[in-house]
């Protein structure tokens, strides 16, 4: 159980370190957190483990966060401040990729006993950049435009649901897309299977426990002016 109960750990510290980013530093809090989660999430998926008996990668949890920040941005400022924000780890992950790839090329001190580790990471980096930057920008920007559509056909005033519904259909088209680019030949199509429902289901939990956050985010945004 030992995995399962770091994953809701990490789950936990994950969502309250959005919103303990959002009320330090109101919306620049919102992009640096989301610039950060990018880079963890990137290194993070390369690791498979066992959650509940099955099978997936990690970076599922802090990946998910960005959607929280994201519909953060979205309910309490503007389309535009989301769609800033996607921007933003768009960019910091191609130049972290390209700074890394750079690193690789430095020839080690007789020294470093640290190197074939940093090969190992981060020439598969890549690959996981394409699968990651495809699926996070068609699913990022389905988010922010299905969040805002909500929002503004919602009479209701519904944040849960627009929350959940914007977050678990935009996480089904990134599982979709970085899954079969990330794995495909890589894994059996057995192990990419269980890889995508187990990620799935995980992050359709992750969308469900967000939601109380996003209200606390609202009251947040009434006791300050950022």
């Amino acid at each position: 159980m030992i995995n399962e109960v770091l994953w809701f750990s990490s789950l936990f510290a994950s969502l309250f370190a959005v919103i303990i980013a959002y009320k330090l530093f109101g919306r620049l809090g919102l992009y640096i957190w989301i610039a950060a989660a990018v880079i963890i999430a990137n290194i993070q998926v390369m690791k498979l483990v066992q959650i509940f008996g099955l099978e997936t990668a990690l970076g599922n949890v802090i990946y998910a966060s960005i959607f929280l920040a994201t519909d953060i941005l979205n309910e309490n400022h503007t389309k535009k401040d989301a769609q800033k924000a996607v921007w933003i780890g768009f960019f910091i992950l191609i130049a972290t990729t390209i700074i890394m790839q750079l690193t690789l090329f430095f020839i080690p001190s007789l020294n470093d006993e640290l190197n074939p580790h940093i090969v190992k990471i981060f020439s598969f980096l890549p690959r996981i950049t394409i699968a990651s930057l495809t699926a996070y920008l068609i699913s990022q920007n389905h988010d922010v435009w299905f969040y805002a559509k909500l929002k503004l056909k919602d009479k209701k005033n519904r944040i849960w649901l627009r929350n959940n519904l914007s977050t678990i259909t935009s996480q089904f088209l990134d599982n979709v897309i970085f899954t079969l680019i990330a794995f495909i030949g890589l894994q059996s199509i057995e192990t990419i299977a269980q890889i995508f429902l187990t990620a799935m289901l995980l992050k359709i939990i992750v969308a469900i426990l967000d939601t109380p956050f996003i209200y606390l985010s609202k009251k947040i945004k009434n006791k300050h002016i950022f």
